[in-house]
């Protein structure tokens, strides 16, 4: 708690301005705030000068200031010593939001333990704020993501795979012997969607509204804040969705949901994997990226039989 105090600090006293430090660090202004009031409690000094046009430094905030340039310094200097004994212990950490976390990384996961058992993968879901920061202050080596992402100076994202989202029915729905749909046929139906502020939510009303769909003219039945629970609810009949094909391919084999396209055009996203541009290079971080970069073998372990996993085998990677 501390450290994320000091680093709210050194950011509002960089920006000079409470929103934009809030904007940054992707936390709320109240938050920033308080975390700001709690430092000046605890160090018994004002840090900060409020005004109309910003807050400024105090002659205490500006020793503080100075010092914790100098405990970060030491920070980075420590990470990067530590940085060898990370990969002598072959371990690779990673974050992922939902869908790529409980839907794709199983599997590649799966298969580099086939290929690598000696690489340990320590894997972390959560949204894709949380995700972006992780790496941002480099608590993880990765991050893969969906859809488009904030820029950052220190941050590189690099598109890895593109996924679509597709209008999802139960396999006895009405609509079953067609194979693509009109997104003015979403009218009539009762509709379920991922919660507000998910990612694959915006993009799907981003796409909707560029092919003269809002949501607002949709009969949205039910929010949920899981992939999962949407298609429980879906195969008990209770509506249909838009998700990513991804999450549906064993349900369409086990005859459960089907898929259909839109017809006014695809809605695509790119999955893209994050790192911070100042970390020290991993040979394992760098293999698990070549790994995703090789569209060939991404398609063979995403489309392998969930029966029949796939069998180990050496290519350029190895």
């Amino acid at each position: 708690m501390f450290y994320q105090q000091l680093v709210i600090f050194k950011t509002v006293a960089e920006t000079r301005n409470i929103t934009l430090a809030a904007k940054r660090l992707h936390i709320s202004q109240p938050s920033i705030s308080l975390q700001v009031q709690n430092l000046e409690n605890y160090f018994g000094a004002r840090l900060f000068e409020r005004t109309r046009k910003g807050v400024y430094l105090t002659e205490a905030g500006q020793f503080l200031y100075k010092n914790v340039l100098k405990v970060f310094d030491l920070l980075e200097d420590t990470r990067h010593g530590m940085s060898r004994f990370a990969c002598e212990q072959n371990s690779i950490s990673i974050a992922a939001t939902f869908t790529i976390g409980e839907y794709l990384i199983p599997r590649i996961v799966g298969y580099l333990y086939q290929v690598k058992p000696e690489i340990e993968v320590k894997l972390k879901i959560a949204n894709t704020k949380v995700t972006y920061q992780d790496v941002l202050e480099k608590n993880v080596d990765l991050g893969l993501i969906e859809g488009p992402t904030l820029a950052h100076k220190e941050m590189v994202a690099e598109k890895f795979w593109e996924d679509e989202l597709v209008v999802v029915i139960p396999y006895h729905h009405l609509w079953a012997k067609k194979t693509s749909i009109s997104v003015e046929d979403l009218r009539i139906e009762k509709i379920i969607l991922r919660e507000q502020g998910s990612g694959t939510r915006k993009i799907v009303e981003l796409a909707l509204k560029e092919r003269g769909l809002s949501l607002d003219e949709l009969n949205i039945t039910m929010e949920l804040g899981s992939t999962q629970a949407i298609k429980e609810v879906v195969a008990a009949g209770l509506g249909i969705t838009i998700i990513s094909n991804l999450t549906v391919k064993k349900d369409e084999d086990l005859k459960i949901l089907k898929t259909l396209q839109i017809k006014e055009g695809p809605i695509r996203r790119p999955l893209s994997v994050l790192y911070n541009s100042t970390s020290n290079p991993n040979p394992h971080v760098n293999y698990f990226m070549n790994l995703l970069n090789d569209h060939d073998k991404m398609i063979a372990i995403l489309e392998a039989d969930y029966e029949n996993p796939l069998p180990p085998f050496r290519s350029k990677l190895s």
